[in-house]
């Protein structure tokens, strides 16, 4: 993370600690790109699958709608110098489900991705504090915007073979659920995918929802999150907890010194067929390009 989003971020997490113990909902109006605002009237915002057209490039983000709301769109990101079909690098942020925080905290990673030849989808949903955001709004837009790749993927040569979630935070939550969405019941947020990965990074996650609720993580954020507490609501906790036995592969990258996703809540107790990477430094160093934790993530996602 360049200097000045955590800078950024560590303000936002100040704030928003500070609005939580002085009882405030959240309630804020997301930031949304100005390229948002116009994008249903541009031709990306409706790409369509053209099986006879070759594959579309691009030197900077192109922005598309997988919904209406204001926080329905991802940007999609292609490498100057790769070959199609290109294999695709899913990003979804933290920041607590909150809407204080947005797709703009993965773009530097989003952008050393680029130059190592991977086709990027950064994703933005809805959030706590926004209409429709929280349990389920959240998870059908991570879901939705996932499979919006297989709109797009002839489009601009997406290789939906090798798609790889990376999800930093309660991101990283939102990455671990998604890859275990086939396994969910029918009716709930997120089943039936039409994109299933072949990977699953988790970067200081937040996975166990119930102790994350239990002992108040983040100001209260999981409850927030779920609009209740595990004795309120179990099904929801059991819903949006990501599966302990998914046959999509899933890694969990804990940072040493995070003291804002504490280790005990980054994976099930015991992980199973999870997999654990400790890495050298904080919370934020997971997603700093420059860091040796996101090498070790680079790593892990070309297998």
């Amino acid at each position: 993370m360049s200097g000045g989003s955590r800078r950024r971020y560590l303000v936002l997490v100040a704030s928003c600690v500070a609005l939580s113990l002085a009882g405030c909902t959240g309630e804020s109006t997301p930031a949304t790109p100005d390229s948002v605002a116009t994008s249903a009237s541009t031709p990306e915002a409706s790409v369509g699958t053209t099986n006879n057209a070759q594959p579309k490039t691009s030197s900077s983000p192109t922005t598309i709608r997988y919904g209406d709301s204001d926080s329905q769109f991802a940007e999609l990101s292609l490498p100057s110098n790769g070959r199609s079909p290109l294999a695709v690098v899913v990003l979804i942020h933290g920041g607590f489900w909150q809407s204080a925080y947005g797709f703009d905290l993965m773009e530097p990673v989003a952008t050393d991705l680029n130059r190592r030849g991977y086709a990027t989808w950064n994703i933005e949903y809805r959030r706590v504090g926004e209409v429709g955001g929280g349990y389920p709004g959240t998870l059908d837009d991570v879901a939705s915007s996932i499979d919006k790749l297989k709109d797009i993927s002839d489009d601009y040569g997406l290789d939906l073979s090798t798609v790889t979630l990376v999800g930093h935070s309660s991101g990283g939550h939102l990455a671990l659920w998604a890859a275990g969405r086939k396994d969910l019941p029918e009716g709930a947020p997120g089943a039936s995918p039409l994109v299933v990965p072949g990977l699953a990074i988790g970067l200081g996650p937040v996975f166990d929802l119930r102790a994350g609720d239990a002992d108040g993580l983040g100001s209260g954020a999981v409850t927030n999150f779920l609009a209740g507490t595990y004795e309120q609501f179990p099904d929801r906790y059991a819903i949006a907890t990501p599966s302990k036995d998914s046959s999509v592969d899933r890694i969990v990258v804990r940072a040493t010194e995070d003291d804002i996703v504490p280790s005990r809540y980054t994976g099930p107790t015991p992980l199973g067929s999870i997999k654990a990477v400790d890495v050298p430094g904080d919370h934020f160093a997971l997603i700093d390009p420059s860091s040796q934790a996101w090498q070790t993530v680079v790593a892990l996602i070309g297998g």
